[in-house]
């Protein structure tokens, strides 16, 4: 596996080894020994996520203030632009984001931390995520940005309106969010 870190440096971007021939792949999405030695990262993985979206949705930009949740995503099934916000306040890069395309055919996954955002658009007729978390789902403590916040200025790869959840249209403003220190 190779770990290249992103534009937000917490934020890496792995991309397993493949093997393949006529008959498919494999590949190892997730061995603790190696991410501990490759990524210098201790995590232990409490939930595994499954999410199936159909063209055009964009989900986030989610975080949990409490139980702050690592996340470890990757696509099976279509392509997302996958992105990671910076809330932490003392951080130098505070407020900044980064984007990537992450897909079945190219097999990368990426490592957010806790004190991240996360969302991502779906790019395909559907597309379908799988990731893993430090921590377990905890609505009370969960958070959203709002993804088409002007001060965050994502250039989310859009061809017309997206479609968003109730929640995540109520996302609030990076300059109104609860953030970490």
């Amino acid at each position: 596996m190779k770990a290249t870190p992103g534009v937000l440096p917490e934020v890496l971007v792995l991309e397993p080894r493949v093997f393949g021939d006529e008959r498919g792949f494999f590949l190892e999405s997730y061995n603790r020994r190696a991410f501990r030695e490759l990524c210098g990262i201790e995590a232990t993985f409490v939930q595994d996520n499954h999410s199936r979206s159909a063209r055009n949705v964009l989900r986030g930009l989610h975080y949990q203030l409490k139980q702050a949740q690592g996340k470890l995503v990757r696509v099976v099934a279509g392509e997302v632009f996958d992105v990671a916000v910076d809330m932490r306040r003392s951080s130098p890069r505070y407020g900044r984001w980064m984007g990537l395309h992450i897909s079945a055919e190219n097999k990368r996954m990426v490592w957010i931390p806790e004190g991240f955002a996360h969302g991502f658009l779906a790019l395909t007729e559907s597309a379908e995520v799988l990731y893993k978390t430090t921590d377990y789902y905890a609505p009370e403590h969960e958070r959203c940005v709002l993804w088409s916040d002007p001060e965050l200025g994502i250039e989310w790869p859009l061809s017309g309106a997206p479609l968003v959840s109730e929640k995540d249209s109520r996302g609030v403003a990076l300059k109104l969010a609860e953030t970490f220190a």
